[in-house]
């Protein structure tokens, strides 16, 4: 069952990145860059952190180097290389969790933390699964609040709107 679930949200953010970024994208260049009162700074500033966060995680649970180095570094300084990019993760995001074993799942995850290298942590495989997941519909809702300031309407990210549309009427 737990594995279902995490694999079913592995397909959901995948779905919600496809939906936000087509909104996105019908934006101005202007309008989607522009400074605007939020944690990161604009709507372009915090897909790109999702983005960051996404590959910190995925460097820890696979054991290979992000290559991140600050949670606001700008991976790709335009819309159409982030784009890309998003997508590529998610493919992989989808892969991953979709090679998960139970053993694994319930395995200790050892990483550093970006803000505190010194830090060794250790925590359950997966509860970082959960943040995971959890961290990307959260900023997704900052992106969500951000596109409703433009005459872009932010589009519906609903979970259960998802299954919905996942799972053909019986």
């Amino acid at each position: 069952m737990e594995l279902e679930y995490f694999r079913q949200l592995a397909r959901y953010n995948q779905w919600a990145n496809r939906r936000l970024y087509a909104a996105c994208a019908r934006l101005p260049e202007r309008a989607y860059l522009q400074p605007r009162p939020s944690f990161f700074g604009s709507i372009h500033a915090t897909l790109n952190h999702i983005l960051v966060g996404d590959r910190i995680w995925m460097g820890r649970f696979t054991g290979h180097e992000s290559g991140i180095r600050a949670l606001d570094q700008i991976l790709y300084p335009e819309f159409a290389g982030l784009q890309v990019a998003r997508q590529a993760e998610d493919a992989q995001i989808i892969n991953f969790v979709d090679a998960l074993d139970l053993p694994t799942l319930n395995s200790t995850l050892r990483y550093k933390r970006l803000t505190e290298p010194r830090d060794s942590m250790a925590t359950p495989l997966r509860l970082t699964l959960g943040h995971f997941f959890n961290h990307q519909t959260h900023h997704r809702g900052q992106v969500h609040g951000l596109l409703s300031q433009t005459d872009v309407p932010p589009p519906p990210l609903d979970l259960l709107l998802w299954i919905r549309e996942a799972t053909p009427a019986a």
